[in-house]
């Protein structure tokens, strides 16, 4: 059985069945475009509608940017991968242990204490009761939330997913380059990948075709997210792409174009098992990784946000892509899977449903 556009059509409309999905979809195979297609509005209250080229919030998917970019300047020879923290980051953090090096970072092995915490917060809006939205537009203007916490655990003991991780390989990359981080991952990574509407947009100065995100609220209301997240995209999350330009990002990566091959492999590779979602996920540099014995069978970047649903997907050994980016929180999710099962039916052999 292989896949059609039409069984792509089925699973997005199974996907959106309970909630209808706003957004967009991508489904490519080998480089062929199988599926591309928006739903929804873009903007709401102009009726504005969601196209394949319409800009999306990546919410947590943009950590795998942050990734790459710290990957070449280890390909450079500015860091090394075991570099301590504390030898390469000019703040001072009273309570963290020294021995937090940039793979622990990397892996969201370090243990050092998170700003938004996800294993025990659910609220990010809750964030900005007390710091408004509008201040936060660099990583720095985050540091005060985390940087006197207590460790976790010690560096290395465990998987625990840190926002906050990425927030200080930001200022990495700024320490080491000069420029901010943003400038740095536009020119080094996402020019190199040729995506030209992806970028870190501040959310009160967002350029043309990028939705907005909405929430959702009851009885039909609704509002934008604009209150909901900082006013910047930042290196843990808030970057901005469209479907098409995460086709040319997977192409780039697995072309060797962004690294080289053995820093893609290391990127790639599973490092810590992420306990918390299941014995057969991994993650990798900026990636999360599904495993069949000791096959790597999906590469992932994801991310949630108030007003924002994104999740990009490899399967390896097939060269096929699955984007589904949504803007609303969980839209995304339903479509995503419908097509994954489609996906794991056809390498099955099944018929598609």
């Amino acid at each position: 059985m292989a896949i059609t556009e039409a069984h792509i059509e089925d699973a997005v409309a199974r996907g959106s069945a309970e909630r209808p999905f706003s957004g967009v979809v991508l489904v490519a195979l080998g480089g062929e475009t199988l599926h591309a297609r928006g739903h929804g509005h873009a903007n709401r209250a102009e009726s504005i509608p969601n196209t394949i080229d319409t800009r999306f919030g990546m919410a947590s998917g943009c950590k795998t940017f942050t990734a790459v970019a710290v990957c070449r300047l280890v390909e450079e020879g500015l860091l090394d991968f075991d570099t301590r923290l504390a030898d390469c980051l000019d703040v001072k953090f009273p309570n963290f242990d020294p021995g937090v090096t940039i793979h622990h970072l990397l892996t969201h092995t370090s243990g050092v204490p998170d700003y938004f915490d996800e294993e025990v917060m659910e609220d990010f809006e809750v964030l900005w009761k007390e710091r408004p939205v509008y201040t936060i537009r660099s990583p720095r203007d985050l540091l005060p939330i985390f940087r006197e916490g207590a460790m976790k655990f010690t560096p290395g003991e465990r998987f625990s997913y840190s926002n906050a991780g990425y927030i200080l390989l930001g200022l990495v990359i700024e320490e080491k380059t000069g420029a901010s981080f943003s400038e740095y991952i536009e020119t080094h990574v996402l020019a190199r990948a040729g995506m030209p509407d992806s970028g870190y947009f501040a959310m009160d100065a967002l350029p043309s075709r990028t939705a907005l995100g909405y929430i959702d609220g009851e009885s039909g209301s609704w509002r934008t997210n604009v209150f909901s997240i900082p006013a910047a995209g930042m290196p843990d999350g808030g970057a901005f792409t469209t479907a098409p330009d995460m086709a040319k990002f997977w192409r780039a990566l697995g072309a060797n174009e962004l690294l080289s091959p053995s820093v893609t492999e290391r990127m790639l590779s599973p490092h810590v098992r992420a306990e918390t979602h299941g014995d057969d996920v991994f993650y990798g540099h900026g990636v999360w990784l599904k495993k069949s014995g000791d096959t790597v069978t999906r590469i992932v970047v994801l991310g949630e946000d108030p007003g924002v649903s994104f999740v990009s997907c490899l399967f390896p050994e097939r060269e096929l892509q699955v984007t589904v980016i949504g803007n609303t929180a969980e839209g995304a999710w339903p479509v995503y899977r419908a097509i994954v099962d489609l996906a794991e039916a056809e390498a099955d052999g099944q018929e598609a449903a």
